[in-house]
């Protein structure tokens, strides 16, 4: 196939390397991509659904790079090769991994590796999908902006719930009401890169940690994992108090009733939480 579509000079910062130092400090690495396509029916019909969003490849395989763990760029650039292939109407593609900065004693402006794979060659093993349940919430600024941001950056969300506004729970007086909700994804990312993935989307969001519960642009919680239950210093599964706070069980009744405590809904006090309607991603 001649038809190709190129990606070339991504950047991304992640842990890579076999070496001590390289599992402690990220390094920027570079992308470059090219992937066979047939573009035939979209140079006639000029419609995005006849062609592969090159902006969804470049969000996806920055994604996998930041999330990898990876110590070497061959399993790395594997990993990208996949997900591109992921992607219907990409038949191959080739991928160019730099590392930018490499830790060698001559001098060297950088080292990469290059594969190319096709769709046959790829033998992809089925990925194992995990379902969760993340709550949003915003009472800064554009509210409904900010959660159509979350919603966006959280990838393959099968379900949402409705928008509820609801009084502020704990943390200083004088708060403005928040608008929560929750949406059900599924994803391939184990609950720590998940994780990563929702403290990115608070980034993005310009979200400050300053007073505790207090306001904020954008909180991206991860409330249940499966039927995972765990507790670490840095995520506990299902969410802290969920089953005490009814912003949260509220919107998680609209896409998982099951999910909810038995009786929740006559044992936590009614007040403070109003549907407003579902949330518009346009």
């Amino acid at each position: 196939m001649s038809d190709q579509i190129e990606i070339n000079g991504l950047r991304a910062i992640t842990i890579v390397g076999a070496l001590p130092h390289e599992r402690e400090i990220a390094q920027p690495l570079q992308i470059d991509l090219a992937f066979d396509v047939d573009l035939r029916d979209a140079g006639r019909s000029d419609e995005l659904g006849d062609t592969v969003h090159y902006g969804l490849v470049a969000d996806r395989v920055v994604a996998v790079v930041q999330e990898s763990k990876d110590f070497l760029l061959e399993r790395l650039v594997a990993r990208i090769a996949d997900e591109v292939l992921a992607f219907d109407r990409v038949e191959a593609v080739e991928v160019k991994l730099t590392k930018l900065r490499p830790p060698l004693e001559v001098d060297a402006v950088d080292t990469a590796v290059r594969i190319r794979r096709s769709r046959a060659e790829a033998e992809m093993p089925p990925q194992t999908l995990h379902r969760a349940y993340i709550a949003l919430g915003s009472n800064l600024g554009d509210r409904e902006a900010f959660l159509r941001l979350g919603v966006k950056g959280l990838g393959n969300v099968t379900a949402m719930s409705q928008v509820y506004e609801t009084d502020p729970v704990g943390g200083p007086d004088e708060q403005g009401p928040y608008l929560n909700m929750v949406v059900e994804v599924e994803t391939s990312l184990d609950p720590f890169a998940l994780l990563r993935r929702c403290q990115r989307i608070e980034a993005e969001a310009m979200r400050q940690r300053v007073v505790h519960w207090g306001p904020r642009t954008l909180d991206v919680d991860i409330v249940l994992f499966d039927d995972l239950t765990m507790v670490s210093d840095d995520l506990s599964i299902p969410h802290p108090r969920f089953a005490e706070r009814r912003f949260v069980l509220q919107p998680l009744s609209d896409v998982a009733p099951e999910r909810c405590p038995d009786g929740w809904d006559d044992t936590l006090e009614p007040g403070g939480v109003h549907a407003r309607g579902p949330l518009s991603l346009g």
